[in-house]
């Protein structure tokens, strides 16, 4: 049994204890929430991983070096694609939009990878005024002016974007196919989806403007096993060029089957044909040849970017790609947004963070210059051209060492 010293020593020491807890618990960071909202699921799901992990390291990187005084972040991963629909899946991307917005310790999020998406979160995350920005969805609608009622009916920006969109990325590879290839006449191809529609339109626009006599335009049902009827139908029009817009599970087996019936004929895509999944999927020698845009700048190779390459690979085994960087760097942005607003004195809210996010200048980011315009477009506006070249010494699914670069497009 206790003495009654003892007693009271011991009850001293818990109060003690307990006050040390608590003033523990005071000083403890709050945790804030950022959502990375891509499809880790289906055709598309490699390319997830390898672009979210660019947001991995950059939170990770900010609560070591406690970026954010009293703050931690906690990074919370979202998949937009279900198996049903083998991709991303509309309904998936606005239940996820629901869950941020109704989740008050979310901030902002990153995402989504597909333009589809994006226009089923758009609204949501506008009426809870919570920002995102993608690394990855080029379709201008979504910014564009024109359609506020739709995707931003509460009026402020909240889409944002570390890429530039499909109003550069069609347009400037048809000059490139124009000026550069020399291609003459071409065929259209869409996959359904919002980036793929978008996409097409812009490259045909343009081509037409060009002079580039576009022989026709068809579209692929992404579930669907055969291709050939249609490939037949462009193998007996003779054109040049082929242009797909869309992403890989229609784009997966178009390569296939287009090496097959239309060897010889130039083919091209946006960033949606710029992916392991496809390497993997189609394989050698199927892809071979191919062109693919990625609208950003190219920095992989570039000097700035080597530590950074180096990190992510000792982190995960594996070699970023440039949509690595849009994340990383969207993920930048909403570090520095963070840090401004909690050394403002504020309360760090998703209001306050939006605000913060649409004045952010990041001047020496890995892409250069980082601004958004009222819009939450990236003035910056580069567009990367890629074609597959099999580099044996490589793994072949390796788009690091498969995509070979070979220059910016022509502005359009």
């Amino acid at each position: 049994m206790l003495s009654r010293r003892n007693a009271i020593q011991t009850a001293a020491i818990l109060a003690a204890a307990a006050a040390t807890g608590s003033r523990r618990a005071l000083a403890a960071d709050k945790v804030i929430k950022v959502g990375v909202n891509l499809s880790f699921t289906g055709a598309d799901a490699e390319n997830a991983a390898r672009i979210g992990n660019g947001a991995v390291i950059a939170f990770e990187e900010a609560n070591a070096a406690k970026a954010v005084p009293r703050y931690t972040f906690q990074l919370v991963k979202l998949d937009d694609a279900t198996a049903t629909a083998g991709q991303y899946d509309p309904a998936q991307a606005a239940t996820n939009a629901r869950t941020m917005v109704s989740d008050k310790a979310y901030v902002a999020a990153l995402g989504p990878q597909m333009s589809g998406a994006g226009k089923a979160m758009a609204p949501i995350l506008s009426q809870g005024n919570l920002a995102i920005i993608t690394p990855a969805s080029t379709n201008p609608d979504l910014t564009d002016p024109k359609f506020a009622q739709q995707y931003r009916p509460a009026g402020k920006a909240i889409y944002f974007r570390t890429v530039a969109t499909d109003a550069y990325q069609g347009p400037n590879m048809a000059n490139y196919m124009a000026d550069t290839l020399k291609v003459k006449s071409v065929f259209v191809l869409d996959d359904s989806g919002a980036y793929g529609v978008g996409i097409a339109d812009s490259f045909q626009a343009q081509a037409e403007k060009r002079g580039v006599k576009v022989l026709g335009r068809d579209r692929l049902d992404p579930k669907a096993a055969d291709y050939a009827p249609i490939l037949t139908k462009i193998k007996s029009l003779g054109p040049q060029g082929l242009y797909y817009g869309g992403v890989s599970q229609a784009g997966v087996k178009l390569a296939k089957q287009a090496y097959e019936i239309i060897p010889d004929v130039i083919k091209a895509g946006g960033d949606g044909m710029q992916t392991v999944d496809l390497l993997k999927g189609a394989g050698f020698p199927a892809v071979e040849g191919w062109y693919a845009t990625v609208a950003s700048p190219h920095v992989i190779e570039d000097p700035i970017a080597a530590k950074f390459s180096d990190r992510y690979f000792a982190r995960f085994k594996q070699h970023p790609d440039d949509y690595t960087i849009t994340c990383y760097t969207g993920a930048q942005v909403i570090i520095e947004a963070v840090k401004r607003v909690a050394a403002s004195g504020k309360p760090v809210t998703r209001d306050a963070v939006r605000d913060a996010i649409q004045g952010v200048k990041l001047p020496t980011s890995m892409l250069g210059p980082i601004e958004f315009d009222e819009y939450g477009d990236l003035r910056n506006k580069i567009i990367s051209v890629f074609q597959i070249r099999k580099n044996t010494e490589q793994p072949l699914d390796d788009p690091t060492a498969q995509y070979k670069y070979v220059g910016v497009a022509p502005v359009a």
